[in-house]
């Protein structure tokens, strides 16, 4: 059944069944579609699935017309599980937070392989994609699948592939970013393999899901560390009176040796904050310390802080207090042009900002309102008369379509954490 399998990957007639059809899965299930497979995206939120049978994308990389010739084509979104037992190849895209302790929430995984082990049957090729610790597809995946009476390896196949999706990026997509794939066996890594080069311009095989889950660790770690060396930057260049952009700028132009990172409020999104503390809790599990990404952690959590204090500096500055004072933040998403506020630091600005008694107002394009814990605000107009009525803009988030010049021109004074107003710098636009 398992060379089955593969003659039908081969002549894109498998049925694949995508797991969660988030900022992962929908484009996942998309691209198989245009490649010619019948998909299921299989989603828990049935609103969600209304949304996708109906032709509207909540997903901003997948526009609703691309998810529409999807529909034409045979693509459908289910609440039911029981529809997993009708795929040829399952791809488990579900999220994996961490808990208040920063240990690994296997929550999602764990319920979406009670899913799959509950329709499982012979032949078919189970993929884990969601990032997670070395380890998670052998010790959590492959045992609770093997609640069902089969065997991996012998009656179906498991592998592990670790989504590289970045939300918002124009240049790398699924298809022109290599896909690491590492299967419990051989057969499982040349079925995987196989499904994706139908969808990708580049498959790289590594020996075993550990080393793939364990590459999707290093690359955002290493991201981390990076981040969090910027950040420390900043922090010294502003006891220096030295502008840490113009130097990473200066530095950026050696042709070797150097990448830049740029320093900014915090961390934000569904991996760079979470990753990270994946692996120290995997070193912790194995008697082991990574000092080296447990420090950048602690460096990358204290910005929000950094960036209240240096508000309270400018507003002290001229004679004001951070109590009382009325500050609009512009942008809240952790990312430019993505509505996306998953562990977003300028939602912990905004908290530290009230807990510190500062009347607080925001601006963002693409956030219109904030989840209710967040007091339900919405997002205000920038204008004239709004900058007008504050005593200080914190500039979060550099969305593509925010009016530097109205910004600049009339913000009592603005701290730029991303160093978006560089061409407008005055005593009055002072950078992170």
């Amino acid at each position: 059944m398992l060379d089955a399998l593969l003659e039908k990957i081969e002549g894109q007639t498998a049925r694949v069944a995508v797991i969660g059809q988030g900022y992962v899965g929908l484009p996942l299930a998309m691209a198989f579609s245009r490649a010619g497979f019948p998909v299921t995206g299989v989603e828990a939120d049935p609103e969600k699935v209304a949304h996708l049978n109906a032709g509207t994308s909540h997903i901003p990389d997948i526009p609703s017309r691309v998810l529409a010739e999807a529909l034409g084509c045979g693509y459908a979104a289910t609440g039911d599980p029981a529809k997993l037992a009708e795929a040829d190849a399952i791809l488990i895209t579900v999220p994996t937070p961490y808990t208040k302790t920063k240990q690994p929430d296997m929550t999602y995984v764990r319920q979406a392989a009670g899913a799959v082990a509950a329709h499982l049957r012979e032949g078919q090729l189970v993929v884990l994609e969601s990032t997670t610790y070395p380890g998670t597809t052998e010790e959590l995946l492959i045992p609770e699948l093997e609640t069902s009476g089969l065997r991996a390896g012998v009656n179906f196949e498991v592998a592990y592939s670790p989504e590289r999706i970045e939300p918002g990026n124009r240049q790398f997509g699924l298809w022109n970013t290599p896909k690491v794939v590492g299967g419990l066996t051989p057969r499982a890594t040349e079925l995987a393999a196989a499904l994706y080069r139908t969808v990708v311009e580049r498959v790289v095989v590594v020996s075993s899901p550990a080393a793939a889950e364990m590459t999707k660790l290093l690359e955002n770690t290493y991201r981390h560390v990076n981040i969090a060396l910027a950040n420390e930057m900043a922090q010294f260049c502003h006891r220096l009176g030295l502008d840490v952009w113009e130097i990473i700028e200066a530095a950026g132009t050696k042709p070797f040796g150097f990448t830049p990172f740029y320093p900014g409020p915090g961390v934000g999104g569904h991996c760079i904050p979470i990753d990270p503390y994946y692996l120290v809790w995997k070193a912790q599990e194995n008697e082991t310390v990574v000092r080296l990404v447990e420090l950048a952690g602690q460096i990358n959590e204290a910005m929000p802080d950094w960036v209240v204090a240096r508000l309270a500096d400018l507003l002290n500055d001229r004679g004001q207090s951070l109590r009382g004072s009325r500050v609009l933040l512009v942008g809240m998403s952790y990312k430019k042009d993505v509505p996306d506020l998953r562990e977003s630091p300028a939602l912990r600005v905004l908290e530290k900002l009230h807990r510190k008694g500062a009347h607080v107002c925001y601006h963002d394009p693409v956030v219109p309102s904030l989840p209710a814990h967040f007091g339900g605000l919405c997002s205000c107009p920038l204008s004239p008369e709004t900058l007008s009525e504050v005593d200080a803009v914190v500039l979060l988030t550099d969305h593509s379509s925010l009016d530097q010049e109205l910004l600049a021109r009339h913000a009592p004074v603005v701290l730029d954490t991303r160093n978006l107003l560089k061409e407008h710098r005055t005593e009055s636009v002072v950078a992170l």
